[in-house]
């Protein structure tokens, strides 16, 4: 099996080009925010980060595809990176500084056709970097050299659990709402962390259940891994593994059939 090292190496220099362009216009007074035809913002910076790490891929790995939110599909064969330039672009031209830039490398192969080998996850508003590559572990620090390893939780009673979710409205428009609410009662703890943090959260064993009703293969990829990586479970709301479904559930891998249960109940 490949250890891909040398392409999470390469990961960790698209993400310090990728942090330097977002950070410098992080509050700027004078940012460009576009929406798009989803009724999404679209900051400058989101455009910026992407091409800067398009331009780098196309440098170092010319022979790989890349999907990114802004600018589509690139390329074709048995590798693709998977860019999100700024994942929580409403808290961004806010100045709220939970967002970041996902990064991953996927590999043909398994159900859905391609699967997650490598992810990283860097936030540098927090001062926050995660990321994992396949058999390696996950871990979590501001560089290779200085890392702490990511390891799940280990609740299993649901009464006991922290659930970390986005907001309601999807809930509601899948007709999920119902279950979601009483998964929140049933529950220890409840937050709206929102974007990549929750599923970040559950690596580090913080969180134990988080879930969100609609979602693009960006948003998920990076953090699909680093989950998995560090011992927990990430599938859809089908229980498909991986990031596929267009919806996503992380846990600890112990409540993850219960959370399911929850949120499938009255589906």
């Amino acid at each position: 099996m490949p250890d891909y090292l040398d392409d999470l190496r390469l990961a960790h220099v698209l993400a310090d080009a990728a942090d330097a362009a977002t950070m410098d216009r992080f509050k700027a007074l004078d940012l460009k925010v576009e929406t798009k035809p989803d009724m999404t913002p679209v900051s400058e910076a989101d455009k910026a980060a992407e091409e800067l790490i398009r331009g780098h891929l196309r440098r170092a790995r010319p022979r790989d595809a890349v999907l990114g939110e802004e600018y589509g599909v690139e390329g074709t064969g048995p590798r693709r990176w998977v860019i999100d330039p700024i994942d929580g672009t409403k808290n961004y031209v806010r100045g709220v500084p939970v967002w970041a830039t996902l990064i991953a490398l996927m590999e043909a192969g398994g159900e859905g056709g391609f699967q997650p080998v490598v992810g990283v996850v860097s936030a540098p508003a927090l001062g926050r970097r995660w990321w994992a590559a396949k058999g390696h572990g996950a871990y979590a620090g501001r560089s290779l050299s200085s890392a702490t390893t990511l390891q799940v939780s280990r609740v299993s009673r649901i009464s006991d659990a922290s659930f970390a979710y986005s907001s309601l409205t999807g809930w509601e428009e899948q007709g999920r709402l119902d279950g979601f609410l009483d998964l929140t009662r049933e529950v220890w703890r409840t937050r709206a962390y929102g974007d990549f943090w929750p599923y970040m959260m559950v690596a580090e064993g913080s969180v134990d259940v988080c879930a969100e009703p609609e979602l693009s293969l960006w948003d998920m990829a990076a953090t699909a891994i680093v989950v998995t990586e560090a011992g927990g479970t990430f599938t859809g709301l089908d229980g498909r593994p991986g990031p596929h479904s267009g919806n996503a559930a992380a846990s600890n891998g112990l409540l993850h059939d219960e959370l399911l249960g929850y949120l499938n109940q009255r589906y």
